[in-house]
């Protein structure tokens, strides 16, 4: 264990519990992230307690050093339940695997369901210290890069028009800003919206129930069996990946499990593939800020089976990498600045034409 925290009475709590416990070895507890680099340089732990405010440099910005540098499992604490709702869905996307709040003016009051907590944390964080070093096996080769067939076939023909329509949205490092900013542009009555962001366990609960406090929109974690009915934003759990399915002229998620699809779980390309299955011309999919290549290899499926599809632009993205290689692909019809695609949704979807009804023939009059 190595704990960052620029409050010495937590350091010293810290210190006093892992000594209690026979599964954690104290590394060092260090006030400020340069202290840490300086001892990650000699040692990297299993497990990092960070505390979200550290002195010369914030905490966010040493986990994004860290998960590019040397990724391990790091559990944030807050000062305070507002620090935890403002900060924790960012610090999830950038690989928080868990996070505890802990007021440092009350830590000497701490007692069992504190402890017991704050241990539960760091335990969860341990048990996956493994899946930090997904590209590389034990022998030491590349770990196979799963395409979307692992989970569900490739689409077949298109769907035909329906009068419901879907957006479909894929994003990951930066996602959760990017989010906040594309479903604020949604008016209460847009179509569903289901979403796959990359983050890990016991945080898309809580990205959910902030975008639903800024989103016209009902916005929640996705159910097995939901509804992507209008005025309703679905976000794909994690740790399990999320389809939509047609049920007659409507759509319904699935949330299943499977392998993880170009190294994530759930995955946009899943999510897609399934959206070109399941609606198509119906459908606007979008592809945001992210890493990695997640998305583009079935966006060119999405705007094959007849969707609209965007890309955020390289200037309004914190990491280009996953619309860059949609747009490599050919799979991408517009690229638009972050503040520009939410707009443009709405607008594309209501252009969509809705099919004619069948007229029957007059039955003549005796």
């Amino acid at each position: 264990m190595l704990v960052v925290d620029g409050s010495a009475a937590v350091r010293q709590r810290v210190v006093q519990l892992l000594a209690t416990h026979p599964k954690f070895q104290l590394d060092a507890a260090v006030e400020d992230p340069y202290q840490a680099a300086e001892r990650m340089r000699q040692q990297v732990p299993d497990v990092i307690l960070l505390a979200a405010n550290t002195p010369r440099m914030s905490g966010l910005a040493f986990l994004r050093r860290v998960m590019s540098q040397h990724p391990v499992p790091v559990v944030m604490r807050y000062d305070s339940i507002a620090q935890r709702d403002s900060l924790a869905a960012q610090a999830g996307t950038l690989g928080a695997r868990g996070w505890v709040v802990l007021e440092p003016g009350a830590v000497a009051r701490l007692v069992g369901d504190d402890d017991s907590r704050l241990l539960g944390q760091l335990q969860r964080a341990a048990a996956v210290r493994g899946s930090f070093q997904p590209l590389r096996s034990t022998a030491g080769k590349a770990v196979p890069k799963l395409a979307a067939d692992v989970v569900l076939p490739p689409p077949g023909n298109a769907p035909p028009l329906t009068r419901e329509k879907l957006v479909v949205v894929g994003s990951s490092t930066g996602g959760t800003d990017a989010l906040r900013v594309l479903l604020a542009a949604m008016p209460a009555d847009m179509c569903g919206i289901v979403i796959v962001q990359h983050m890990p366990h016991d945080f898309t609960a809580l990205l959910a129930e902030q975008l639903n406090a800024i989103c016209p929109m009902e916005v929640r974690e996705a159910r097995h069996g939901d509804a992507a009915r209008p005025g309703r934003v679905l976000v794909a759990p994690a740790g399990r990946h999320l389809l939509v399915r047609r049920r007659g002229d409507a759509y319904q998620v699935e949330v299943v499990d499977g392998p993880p699809v170009t190294r994530h779980l759930p995955s946009v390309d899943v999510l897609f593939r399934s959206a070109a299955s399941a609606a198509g011309p119906n459908c606007v999919g979008v592809i945001l800020t992210g890493m990695g290549d997640d998305g583009a290899r079935c966006m060119v499926e999405l705007r094959a089976a007849g969707a609209v599809t965007i890309a955020q632009d390289e200037a309004s993205c914190v990491v280009f990498g996953m619309p860059k290689e949609a747009i490599r692909r050919n799979a991408v019809q517009w690229v638009l600045p972050l503040e520009r695609i939410g707009p443009k949704v709405v607008q594309l979807i209501r252009s969509i034409r809705s099919p004619v009804p069948e007229s029957r023939p007059t039955v003549p009059q005796s």
